[in-house]
């Protein structure tokens, strides 16, 4: 996976055009565009190109930005903390009211809280998140002054940030748990534990919330991979130091090395995420079968 990841980021990156534009100064002349195509190897066939970075990159050296004239992993590195404290603040915002939430609204089939959560569910789906952080910036920043409105410091500065990030994740987990905790409270061994004469809250947060959290913990595993690439937008707009920032300023600044650094970092995690989730699951449900 991780070598048809690397080629097809490869291409497709050296499809978006070429870097010497911004690399040349504005009175460059021909000889010195040949002269720095040669200096970035990028006179080379693409294949030559590739080959030499998968010899590289088994070294551990991914390459040099073009714009900061580091290594680009450490300046992933550099950057990942703030993008780690952002995604698990959204992620752990998200879980922390929807499937509490989620679960009761199941449980309460039919009641208000039900329909207000399926209603509210949606709204969130819907809500783009960058018309979301704008909004946000407006009222709690720029109108209540209570919390600022970019940069990374302390916790006041990661509220709107997270808050714009988690409230997708909020209503896309509310679904996802209402629906599984309602389809597993129909099952035989519910019923049965109802006949035995079990406490409800054993019945339904300890027997019916495990078995129905499987599924919510793939889509969150892979929501939490997302966010760990790098939110671009929200990132962005906020000025949050983290990965997806600096993957914006890499791709308008044409520095391929970065970009592919970025992007090859993003399927890496992508890859772990997958394998975490899968044995969290298998540790939830013992009937799911790891082959």
């Amino acid at each position: 996976m991780l070598i048809a990841l690397s080629m097809l980021v490869f291409l497709m990156i050296h499809a978006t055009g070429d870097p010497l534009a911004l690399l040349a100064p504005l009175d460059a002349k021909p000889e010195d565009f040949a002269r720095i195509k040669e200096l970035y190897g990028l006179d080379r066939p693409i294949y030559v190109q590739y080959l030499q970075f998968v010899k590289e990159a088994l070294k551990g050296n991914l390459g040099a930005s073009y714009q900061y004239n580091q290594p680009t992993l450490s300046l992933v590195l550099e950057r990942f903390p703030a993008t780690f404290t952002l995604a698990f603040a959204s992620i752990f915002l998200a879980c922390f009211i929807a499937i509490p939430l989620g679960s009761m609204a199941a449980i309460w089939r039919g009641k208000p809280l039900e329909k207000v959560g399926l209603v509210g569910s949606l709204t969130g789906i819907s809500i783009p998140s960058f018309w979301l952080g704008i909004l946000l910036i407006l009222v709690f920043s720029e109108w209540l002054r209570w919390f600022p409105a970019s940069g990374r410091g302390g916790l006041s500065h990661l509220v709107l940030p997270a808050t714009s990030l988690a409230v997708f994740n909020i209503g896309l987990i509310f679904r996802l748990v209402h629906s599984n905790m309602d389809e597993v409270l129909s099952q035989d061994y519910i019923l049965t534990a109802k006949a035995k004469g079990l406490r409800p809250p054993k019945i339904y947060f300890v027997h019916a919330l495990k078995n129905s959290l499987a599924p919510t913990i793939n889509i969150v595993g892979l929501q939490f991979g997302t966010l760990l690439g790098g939110s671009v937008v929200i990132e962005t707009i906020f000025a949050w130091p983290g990965i997806g920032w600096l993957l914006y300023q890499s791709v308008i600044n044409r520095d391929l090395p970065l970009t592919r650094t970025i992007t090859f970092m993003m399927a890496i995690v992508f890859i772990i995420i997958n394998l975490l989730v899968d044995l969290i699951c298998k540790f939830l449900d013992p009937r799911i079968k790891l082959e």
